[in-house]
């Protein structure tokens, strides 16, 4: 079978571009990738990651924490700490839910169907921060600020549906708690290290974040490179077309766009749904299902060639946020908790969840145009 799916895949592009052409092709893509998509994703998650850590240092995320607990038992139906899980994953990526989920101080908030509900609730917010900026780059403002809108209420639903799930399945887990309440780990250590940080310099202190922030950025960077090279220069194979003259050259970016000829068939659906005014648009929320950071490097080619515009972009920046690369996480995301057995309803929430994100973004865009004149 994987035999017959390679042999078939490759086949096939190989036989509308030819072999040679083909071949140069994936190389060139995928070395425009990495020259002027990945390290200039890289270098946004340098900053973001210095600015990120500056905020743990000097406890702007425990102010935030404090700003947004409020909203997080009537929204989300979750405790008031779990707002620290999403200003976290907000501005780092989906696992940083995980690593704080590891604290026992944190985990004794919640009961047992809300601490596995984590794993919906702050994948909706992974490398939000990124995903804005980088719209912004683009030269968008208003609009990635409704997507944002649109992946907090998809974040809604997805992490109550999942709830719901849950309950559904194992209605004790109601009333259970996560851990223990005396289960504080090393609660006394981490207070000590935390005093004993404290007492360096200001300098000292903005330099070491600074410096921290900026080497997990990169970290972040380096693991999305796999994802970049290889889904998006598969995608974009499939997405674009052949080059000037309706020639394959072996330059980067041409291929026998199957995506676009498919989306078509069904596009009226993703016009109504999402507002796409372009076949080429499906081709991002189905990037983004396996790596946000690969679904962003299409949206610069999509804005070169006109294939984009406001609506898409608030789309986009809902659905990448939301969505953010589940499929490849989910399982690793739960499996670390402890409670693999529920990652098919963990995927089939966070699916109906991104869709709730897109719709949300497209007609709140619509709104803001009609009020906008």
């Amino acid at each position: 079978m994987c035999l017959a799916i390679v042999v078939g895949l490759f086949g096939l592009i190989g036989c509308k571009m030819g072999a040679a052409p083909m071949l140069n092709t994936v190389m060139n893509t995928a070395h425009d990738l990495l020259l002027n998509t990945v390290f200039y994703l890289m270098s946004i998650c340098v900053l973001t990651g210095a600015v990120g850590k500056i905020f743990v240092e000097f406890h702007v995320v425990d102010l935030l924490e404090k700003l947004l607990r409020p909203l997080m038992k009537p929204i989300f139906n979750l405790p008031g700490m779990a707002s620290l899980g999403a200003v976290m994953t907000f501005l780092s990526d989906n696992p940083a839910i995980i690593a704080l989920s590891k604290d026992k101080r944190f985990a004794t908030h919640f009961k047992k169907y809300q601490f596995i509900s984590l794993t919906n609730f702050g994948t909706a917010f992974g490398m939000g921060l990124i995903v804005i900026i980088f719209m912004i780059g683009q030269g968008f403002f208003v609009e990635p600020l409704i997507g944002l809108l649109g992946a907090t209420c998809g974040c809604v639903i997805s992490t109550r549906l999942m709830q719901r799930f849950i309950l559904k399945q194992y209605p004790h887990y109601a009333q259970e708690n996560a851990v223990d309440d005396n289960s504080c780990g090393d609660a006394a250590n981490s207070d000590a290290n935390q005093e004993e940080g404290n007492k360096k310099s200001l300098f000292l202190r903005t330099l070491d974040a600074l410096l921290d922030g900026g080497r997990t950025g990169v970290d972040v960077g380096v693991s999305i490179i796999p994802g970049v090279l290889i889904i998006s220069t598969l995608v974009m194979i499939l997405t674009f077309g052949a080059g000037p003259e309706g020639k394959f050259t072996g330059k980067a970016y041409e291929g026998i766009e199957l995506l676009p000829w498919l989306a078509d068939q069904v596009f009226v659906v993703f016009e109504w749904l999402f507002g796409f005014s372009d076949p080429h648009q499906v081709a991002f929320p189905i990037t983004a299902l396996g790596a946000v950071g690969a679904a962003l490097s299409l949206v610069p080619n999509f804005v070169a060639k006109g294939w984009v515009d406001g609506n898409a972009i608030a789309v986009f920046t809902a659905i990448g946020m939301c969505w953010s690369g589940f499929l490849s996480t989910h399982t690793a995301m739960l499996d670390s908790l402890g409670y693999r057995q529920l990652t098919s309803k963990a995927i089939i929430s966070h699916t109906i969840g991104g869709f709730g994100a897109a719709l949300v973004a497209h007609w709140t865009f619509m709104l803001y145009q009609l009020i906008a004149g």
